[in-house]
């Protein structure tokens, strides 16, 4: 009876030591966005590129991933979406930066990226108000029970966000600020 509570405390503590969580990682982001990333608009004069994104330990079983970044701080009453892709292949694990403008075509053919609050599909940076405190920017990768969630690029952002929840199987996100 010893040797099997041995031998069972030790798988666990192999188990716990080699399992490895869902993790969305960029090699573009620390914990503030800098302007390459920020909105050319509303204001602000950044480069409005989209981060380099990738992510890690996905589960086996997903069909699909899905992107989006929000500012839960924006004085909206519901936060502000500044992406929101989905139907990503799950032989995807990296975005590459740039990846959220339409016209360059860095994402995988089936990936769609539909309106955000801006009014359009892909990526839109962080601009908040001027004096505002740090905006928090959520960034979140989705991994999906569905290779493809049936909707298309004017679908909004809360209407994919349904979708989302309704085919979830994990997700990953990360915290970036931005303040002007």
């Amino acid at each position: 009876m010893k040797t099997l509570f041995y031998t069972v405390f030790a798988m666990l503590i192999t188990f716990s030591v080699n399992a490895q969580t869902f993790t969305l990682k960029s090699n573009d982001l620390g914990g503030q966005f800098s302007n390459e990333f920020s909105l050319n608009g509303f204001g602000c004069s950044g480069a409005n590129k989209s981060p380099q994104l990738y992510w890690e330990n996905a589960p086996k079983d997903a069909k699909s991933f899905a992107i989006t970044i929000h500012d839960p701080a924006a004085p909206t009453g519901s936060g502000w979406w500044h992406w929101v892709v989905f139907d990503i292949p799950a032989t995807i694990t990296e975005v590459k930066q740039g990846a959220g403008s339409t016209n360059k075509q860095l994402m995988p053919a089936t990936a769609i990226q539909s309106n955000t609050d801006f009014g359009q599909p892909g990526y839109g940076g962080p601009c908040p108000p001027v004096g505002d405190a740090p905006h928090p920017y959520i960034i979140t990768v989705y991994a999906l029970t569905m290779a493809k969630l049936g909707l298309d690029k004017n679908a909004s952002a809360a209407y994919v966000g349904f979708a989302l929840s309704n085919n979830l199987i994990s997700k990953a996100s990360l915290i970036v600020y931005f303040k002007r």
